[in-house]
């Protein structure tokens, strides 16, 4: 029975093994640099569609390089049910943080091969292009597309540091198919990831049943002031922009600290120019992130962030510009999604809760076209986005078991 099914823990963490090596960083024990569609994210995209064609998944991919590979069901006119995730990472980053989602879509669909279990709608595994944001902003680029949040043509014209265009990096990789972003609906979205924060692993829980994900607004903000020379210019005569941007940055913190277990506030660059040892600073560009879980409670953290804009502009003589980058609302995922999770989670009798998502994911997107839900698993003392980033086996394992019986029961239940 379908309902006894259970993924081989061993075989998905030998993959979450075997693709690390597509981005190690040397010297570290875990840590990861595959930014997107660089060519460490090409290798192992390469091996993610090596691994689906080996068990007769076909592969394609849509104009910004998404890769959907594709089980058939038994009644194909039916929309696929879509596991996603993604397989780049941050500069210095962890390899579980979506790597461990899409590598347990493959696993669920290698364990259903296995058993030779024909679900009645297709089965899509889905590697989303540029999740992290990391080397092309905003984040989460290529699922905003297939929403119709972001436009293609504003998508691939995002550039990296260098210049680089998220265009010219795609038509590099080979990765740029043909159909049209979003041309093709799903049935639903599931996504399992790890936590990326300490609360299942505190409370010693196996499984967070994910309700939905907090807003999350991006700004960019340059800070202008006047270059001076450091042993010259009288402090009270200066228009020092770092001066001003350090004041910012603690009415940032400020803010994040302003509403206790909703706000949150993140200051993520922070860059000075010239850049030299005995020259006052004329110019500093920074980000903020701003976070809640409701849409009011954005709205008053970014007019805080206003507020204090203007009183510094006025109290140390510079001129500052907020430029909004990216802002997602708040999303609370589908019902039926989560009946069907949160279902395979107690038939396992693992131990689980209910709770928000802090970060922003794929599903955030998603969730817009097709009913959604997510899956959390704890990792180590709640750390991401670093090279520490941890899971153990156990957990890995556990939550696969737990999207593969949320997928069959979900497959089930649904007409759509």
């Amino acid at each position: 029975m379908t309902t006894d099914l259970r993924v081989s823990g061993e075989r998905l963490w030998a993959s979450l093994s075997e693709t690390a090596r597509f981005g190690a960083i040397p010297g570290t024990e875990r840590g990861m640099c595959r930014l997107t569609l660089s060519d460490e994210d090409i290798a192992v995209r390469h091996w993610f569609v090596a691994a689906c064609r080996e068990i007769g998944m076909a592969v394609t991919s849509d104009r910004i390089g998404t890769l959907f590979a594709r089980r058939e069901g038994s009644e194909p006119g039916l929309p696929p049910i879509a596991i996603g995730s993604h397989l780049d990472t941050q500069p210095t980053g962890g390899r579980f943080d979506g790597i461990y989602g899409v590598l347990a879509g493959l696993e669920v669909a290698r364990t259903l091969h296995d058993a030779g279990i024909v679900t009645r709608h297709p089965i899509e595994v889905i590697d989303w292009t540029n999740e992290e944001g990391a080397r092309f902003a905003p984040a989460m680029v290529a699922s905003g597309v297939f929403a119709g949040v972001f436009s293609l043509d504003y998508a691939l014209a995002q550039e990296d540091r260098d210049g680089v265009s998220l265009g010219e990096a795609l038509a590099r990789s080979g990765f740029a198919g043909e159909q049209d972003v979003g041309a093709h609906p799903l049935a639903a979205h599931f996504e399992l990831h790890i936590e990326q924060g300490p609360v299942l692993e505190a409370e010693q829980l196996e499984i967070g049943v994910v309700s939905g994900v907090q807003g999350i607004r991006w700004f960019d903000v340059v800070v202008k002031g006047q270059t001076c020379h450091a042993g010259t210019t009288p402090m009270h005569l200066r228009r020092d922009a770092l001066h001003a941007a350090a004041r910012l940055a603690i009415a940032v913190d400020d803010i994040g600290r302003s509403d206790p277990g909703a706000s949150l506030s993140t200051i993520g660059l922070f860059q000075a120019y010239p850049g030299s040892r005995n020259t006052a600073p004329g110019e500093v560009r920074l980000t903020v992130d701003l976070r809640h879980p409701d849409v009011a409670g954005l709205d008053r953290m970014e007019a805080a962030l206003k507020n204090a804009i203007a009183a510094l502009e006025a109290s140390q003589n510079v001129a500052i510009t907020l430029s909004p980058v990216w802002s997602s609302p708040p999303v609370t995922f589908d019902p039926g999604v989560l009946d069907a999770i949160g279902g395979a989670t107690r038939r396992l009798s693992y131990s689980h809760r209910t709770m928000l998502s802090g970060a922003g994911h794929d599903s955030v997107y998603t969730a817009r076209v097709a009913p959604t839900g997510m899956i959390f698993v704890p990792c180590e003392n709640g750390i991401s986005h670093n090279i520490a980033e941890s899971i153990t086996p156990a957990d890995a394992a556990r939550g696969a078991n737990v999207l593969l019986q949320a997928v069959l029961d979900y497959d089930r239940a649904t007409n759509i």
